[in-house]
């Protein structure tokens, strides 16, 4: 049986891969997850990201790191793994260009010691060839990146949570920081546009890396 998924009923395709990918998940989150609640995440990762995913091959690929990735927001918002560092989270509306980049940018400066996610309120097939190509002229590689959906539980991990253009479809949580960031969309720029929001980003990415590794 073919694992190469069809636009949505490919889930059939590939079922037998996400549930296999359910128990290796369920091994690394035992005691924290019941392996219903981690199949459950992955199946509703899978959809989700399947309605946009342009890339139909590696779906079950992306699918088992946007899935752990959640199940460790959640664990780390309910106290049971805490992680230990600071969370934050960027959001546009594609997750295809700025909340990329910044991501992007944030890792890099972070040196692993801050948690770094990104999300689109309505994400795009696949991120922008000008913000890829611009980031690896800082030798930022997001060539193994993604668009994701915003969802609940990376919302709750984060502490700082930044968003640009989005509006008002992140929803709010008492305790945590909040910023909404002016930056034009790379969406419709040349290369010299892209890289002009890039640079942008940069200045506003050391500032608060600065400010994080600073507390």
């Amino acid at each position: 049986m073919s694992t190469k998924p069809d636009p949505m009923p490919g889930l059939i395709n590939d079922e037998h891969v996400l549930h296999r990918i359910s128990g290796e998940l369920a091994g690394r989150f035992d005691g924290v997850f019941t392996p219903e609640m981690v199949d459950r995440y992955v199946f509703e990762s899978y959809t989700a990201l399947a309605r946009t995913a342009k890339i139909k091959t590696y779906l079950a690929s992306i699918t088992k790191h946007f899935a752990e990735d959640r199940l460790n927001a959640l664990a780390h918002s309910q106290g049971i793994r805490p992680s230990g560092k600071a969370e934050v989270l960027f959001v546009c509306v594609q997750n295809a260009g700025r909340s990329q980049m910044a991501a992007g940018l944030l890792r890099h400066y972070g040196e692993g010691r801050i948690n770094v996610r990104s999300a689109g309120s309505m994400p795009a097939e696949q991120l922008n060839v000008n913000v890829v190509n611009s980031m690896k002229e800082l030798g930022i590689d997001l060539g193994a990146d993604f668009p994701k959906p915003l969802t609940d539980d990376v919302v709750r991990a984060a502490d700082v949570v930044i968003t640009m253009g989005c509006g008002d479809t992140c929803p709010i949580y008492p305790g945590k920081r909040y910023e909404d960031w002016q930056v034009e969309d790379p969406a419709d720029l040349d290369a010299t546009g892209v890289e002009r929001v890039r640079n942008d980003l940069d200045e506003r990415v050391r500032k608060l890396a600065a400010e994080l590794l600073d507390q």
